[in-house]
């Protein structure tokens, strides 16, 4: 699907949603039992959440990204480490509490999280206000890295469709959101909505994609893709499942490879690509991000990325 044309706007993407500090701990080769304490030399502290994570790889591939979400007044190092990527932070509202927090065990294959939610308490009332509206219409893109309310979705989706805008939903593992019959609507008004193959489980019971799709086609949603970690990523384009590989890298940690991901499609979106250059792009991008500890560390930039897909695409 190619980008509308529109007017002339402020920025490639704008990024909303949740924002964390994270705390990944990796190099286990399982997740700790209870009761258990494993020990591990890979530590880092990191900003994280899916809108910090996708923000930070669109403008590592050369994007002109803003990032909207609520953050501690008090963690300036978080603000300085986003704007070394070259982000507009001003969407990014400060608050007199803590950021959310965010702690991460990672292991080659998966990981898992303990979340604090902090300061993203105020992130719902910070997107109803409608200046914070006016200014996302200013993107061409926007991705929403968060489960939207369906109150939201009806009052801001229509302002951004009016301004030209194309629109990307990642809800995260969010279980009883996606069992709620009112955002399955939510699912179907955006361009691309991005679960990952536990989520498409949860909302249509089924693990094989073509099964998945149809599933999910019965729910009105007819633009999933469908993040299958290691084994690559799917679609349903053209009556048929379109598949791409992941890359075959040394994984160090994968917090943060599915938002990643994220960045990988929109990318390609924005050129104009057709979906199986978008799914391979996004599952090249996604891949690329595990090599380090921490989900910034190893974010291709739009060379490394480039090549990357070349080498794919001939093998």
């Amino acid at each position: 699907m190619a980008v509308r044309a529109s007017m002339k706007k402020l920025w490639d993407v704008a990024v909303v949603g949740e924002i964390f500090i994270d705390h990944v701990f990796s190099g286990f080769e399982r997740w700790p039992q209870p009761g258990e304490e494993h020990f591990t030399d890979f530590y880092v502290r990191e900003a994280g959440g899916g809108v910090a994570i996708t923000a930070c790889a669109l403008a590592r591939l050369g994007r002109h990204v803003s990032l909207f979400a609520v953050m501690g007044e008090e963690d300036v190092w978080l603000k300085d480490r986003l704007r070394s990527f070259s982000i507009s932070l001003d969407g990014l509202r400060s608050v007199a509490t803590s950021t959310a927090v965010s702690v991460s065990i990672s292991t080659r294959e998966d990981r898992s999280f303990l979340t604090w939610q902090g300061a993203n308490r105020f992130l719902p009332e910070y997107l109803h206000e409608p200046e914070t509206q006016d200014r996302l219409t200013q993107a061409r893109h926007v991705h929403l890295a968060m489960p939207v309310s369906r109150e939201l979705a009806q009052q801001l989706f229509p302002r951004l469709r009016a301004a030209g805008c194309t629109l990307s939903l990642d809800t995260g593992h969010q279980e009883q959101w996606l069992l709620d019959e009112r955002n399955w609507l939510t699912c179907s008004e955006v361009d691309y909505f991005l679960p990952n193959e536990k989520e498409c489980q949860i909302m249509t019971g089924a693990e094989q994609p073509e099964a998945v799709f149809k599933g999910l086609a019965a729910k009105g949603i007819s633009s999933a893709i469908m993040k299958l970690g290691r084994a690559g990523a799917a679609a349903w384009a053209d009556g048929q499942v379109c598949r791409a590989k992941a890359l075959d890298v040394d994984a160090v940690d994968t917090t943060g490879a599915g938002d990643a991901f994220d960045a990988g499609l929109i990318d390609a979106l924005l050129d104009g690509a057709q979906v199986s250059e978008m799914l391979q792009r996004a599952c090249v991008c996604g891949s690329l991000s595990t090599r380090q500890a921490g989900a910034l560390a190893a974010l291709p930039g739009r060379e490394e990325l480039k090549e990357s897909y070349d080498r794919i695409r001939q093998q």
